[in-house]
């Protein structure tokens, strides 16, 4: 279904933090026949839009927790009953979430939870390829130290849906449901997408190896490392029925310059949303894939419903 847009009012605010990290606005060119797109120019990878410490809420607390050697920052808005927790998507910290989280706190009373991923905001770095499974394991662990164990609503943006997979396969029982914020999803990596993904970003992921101590260098190239194997197992991964999901698509996904692979990206969340009748599928109408920036109502009312269990 679709929800009443507002009037648009952003614009491309961060690069879209999708599979390789540098998928521009134009990342894909158009492709009319349906063939291999074009690569994208290389162009500077996605960071954080701000620094670990930047605006961040006076009610937040930083807890640093250790999962397999390395440390993580968690920043916790303490609330009663239940626990919302912010996965921003790639190259981006837990800043990514700062003007929701005290809206968030405000109109659920819930415990707001976000982090840094490995090698982000505060968190320590983690060399070698990222793995969703090991992002979803330090999110586990993190959760577990503090004490949440059940009623977590998750909510996703982008490259963080491959994470919000893997955390509900294997954590079914403390998710009350998720909200998957133009998230990667499974039904989009197909034999037949990840070569081109591949292949597009493929000028990005050559210029980075000349300076790969850089932090975003870093980032685009632990994830580029191993993708078309990491997704091809991605593809394979199934949602457990027994956790609702809303599914926010936007209109323009992160790859409008694209017809034919904008299209398989929204494909893939109608897919996702039609195999369980508690998934819910919301177009972000007017939106880039900087969804809570440009649609901040849209995700807001969205979350609260999914922890008021009218999703």
């Amino acid at each position: 279904m679709s929800r009443t847009s507002l009037k648009h009012r952003s614009t491309y605010r961060v690069l879209p933090a999708f599979v390789l990290l540098t998928l521009t606005a134009g990342g894909l060119t158009s492709c009319g026949d349906g063939s291999a797109a074009e690569p994208a120019a290389a162009s500077k990878p996605a960071t954080s839009s701000a620094s670990p410490d930047a605006a961040r809420s006076d009610a937040s607390k930083l807890h640093m927790i250790t999962n397999d050697g390395h440390r993580l920052a968690f920043h916790v808005t303490q609330g009663q009953g239940r626990t919302i927790v912010l996965d921003s998507g790639g190259g981006e910290d837990s800043s990514y979430w700062k003007d929701l989280v005290p809206k968030l706190h405000a109109g659920t009373g819930a415990t707001v939870i976000t982090y840094d991923r490995a090698g982000l905001g505060r968190s320590d770095v983690v060399t070698g390829p990222w793995k969703a499974e090991s992002a979803a394991g330090d999110l586990e662990a993190g959760l577990e130290q503090l004490g949440v164990t059940k009623n977590v609503t998750l909510v996703s943006h982008s490259q963080a849906g491959e994470i919000a997979n893997y955390f509900a396969k294997d954590n079914p029982e403390m998710l009350s449901g998720a909200v998957l914020v133009d998230a990667n999803l499974p039904q989009f990596f197909t034999d037949e997408e990840i070569p081109r993904l591949v292949a597009a970003n493929q000028p990005q992921v050559d210029a980075a190896k000349k300076d790969p101590q850089k932090p975003e260098n870093r980032q685009l190239l632990s994830t580029a490392e191993g993708f078309a194997a990491a997704h091809k197992a991605f593809h394979e991964i199934t949602w457990p029925d027994a956790v609702p999901a809303t599914v926010i698509v936007s209109e323009r996904t992160p790859l409008d310059g694209s017809p034919v692979d904008a299209q398989r990206w929204r494909d893939a969340a109608a897919s996702f949303a039609e195999e369980a009748t508690n998934r819910t599928l919301v177009t972000a109408e007017g939106s880039s894939h900087d969804v809570a920036n440009d649609r901040p109502d849209l995700v807001l009312k969205e979350i609260e419903a999914m922890v008021a269990g009218q999703r």
